[in-house]
């Protein structure tokens, strides 16, 4: 036999690393945003301009769960591609662009840091996008996956500039608690 795993043998593979990875980067992406009270309901958020192409809120929550999905099969295939060249270079560049994706939104709502977020935003634009390029190489239809996320994160980019030019003051914006009084 010439073959070291026949298809069927690949294809399990690639789910058991599907089954692990795609639930992985998931909650990742849902703790990253949880603990920084990320979206509509942030008090600091709330009181900022928004820019007209300002999706609802809503639309954020049904995005990221299906770019995080798309981005988990993709490097479930890299990752099932023992043996390929660039695939070292493949894993380290996602897990690159997937820390500081991670990062984001700590920095733009935990900590306020507009500007900063612009920035990080372009860092992991050329990240995904370095990424991609190189998945494309591995597993064209690891790359095609990608190109969502990239999309997105060009508009998350525009919006985060547009944010900062209408909120020049955003860092340093204070939002009191809510607070309860009773009435005598």
């Amino acid at each position: 036999m010439s073959q070291l795993a026949s298809p069927s043998q690949l294809r399990m593979s690639l789910l058991r690393w599907a089954l692990f990875v795609v639930p992985t980067i998931m909650l990742l992406g849902f703790l990253s945003g949880t603990v920084s009270g990320s979206g509509e309901r942030n008090s600091w958020f709330a009181e900022l301009v928004k820019p007209e192409a300002q999706p609802p809120g809503w639309a954020f929550g049904v995005v990221w769960p299906i770019l995080y999905l798309l981005m988990g099969i993709s490097f479930s295939m890299i990752l099932n591609a023992r043996g390929a060249r660039l695939r070292g270079v493949a894993i380290a560049l996602f897990l690159v662009q997937l820390t500081l994706n991670l990062y984001w939104s700590p920095l733009f709502f935990g900590q306020h840091q507009v500007t900063a977020a612009f920035y990080l935003l372009l860092a992991i634009w050329a990240t995904a996008f370095a990424t991609t390029i190189v998945f494309g190489r591995i597993r064209p239809v690891a790359a095609w996956l990608l190109v969502p996320y990239l999309a997105w994160l060009s508009f998350a980019a525009i919006l985060n500039y547009q944010i900062d030019q209408l909120n020049p003051d955003a860092e340093r914006l204070y939002v009191p608690a809510a607070t309860s009084e009773i009435g005598a």
